[in-house]
């Protein structure tokens, strides 16, 4: 993602890496709504963009209330979720490019879930498959649009949450998330919708047991002899925020 934050997601990163979860999620808000406002300079977030940009900005609400969950925090996890949900609605009205409606939708239902209404949250995510299914015949390559901003963003956290769960490995990355087949363009988006919401209960179950949170996975290395993890011994890198974490725990790196 290449959009102005003014600095705030790196430094949700930095306090995801010590543990301070709150911290996170506040920095995350602070970031998301610098992105509302101004996502880039050649991009109005109150006009329609093909790219979707301003998705980002819910994708930082997202990873706020997620960090609030795992912190404990249910009152401002439901009061990022709502506050994401009515950006969504705006965004319904604005984005017009073939798809994103559709993946707004996507996204509302993931916040549902994060928000732990799961009904509705059900509700949502057939009207997202219903809604990408109007969509299909308009979407010329479905591979193009789902590396679009605003469906990489719609992405991104619940692969985050993964992440943090299954030894820093990529679980939930691109080629889980869709089908296995693009020239079937309603069934390869439906697939993700179908996907998260059956992994999303259980990875927000452990988080809020663990009260943990994983870095998003930058650029990666194994192995490093010059670094090692102080927490758990790892010598494996993720470079990600500006900062040398761990892979394994998203741990600050020692250099040897």
């Amino acid at each position: 993602m290449h959009t102005d934050d003014d600095g705030h997601h790196d430094r949700a990163v930095a306090a995801v890496a010590t543990g301070d979860l709150g911290a996170a999620a506040d920095a995350y808000t602070r970031g998301a709504r610098a992105v509302l406002a101004a996502p880039r300079p050649d991009v109005d977030p109150l006009d329609a963009d093909p790219k979707g940009w301003v998705g980002d900005g819910v994708r930082l609400l997202e990873c706020a209330a997620i960090a609030y969950h795992a912190a404990g925090a249910t009152d401002r996890r439901d009061a990022r979720v709502l506050e994401a949900r009515g950006v969504c609605a705006d965004l319904q009205q604005t984005l017009t490019a073939p798809g994103q409606r559709a993946c707004v939708t996507e996204a509302i239902a993931d916040l549902q879930r994060i928000g732990a209404d799961a009904a509705a949250a059900e509700a949502t995510a057939t009207a997202a498959i219903d809604a990408y299914a109007d969509a299909a015949d308009a979407i010329d390559d479905v591979q193009v649009v789902a590396t679009t901003p605003l469906f990489t963003a719609v992405a991104a956290p619940i692969a985050q949450l993964a992440r943090g769960q299954d030894d820093g490995e990529i679980v939930l990355g691109y080629d889980a998330l869709h089908g296995p087949d693009h020239t079937d363009v309603a069934g390869f988006l439906a697939h993700r919708v179908r996907t998260k919401q059956a992994r999303w209960p259980g990875l927000l179950a452990t988080a809020a047991e663990t009260r943990s949170l994983a870095a998003p996975r930058g650029t990666t290395a194994y192995s490093v002899q010059t670094h090692r993890c102080p927490a758990c011994g790892s010598r494996d890198i993720n470079w990600v925020a500006g900062l040398e974490l761990c892979l394994r725990c998203s741990t600050p790196l020692e250099r040897q």
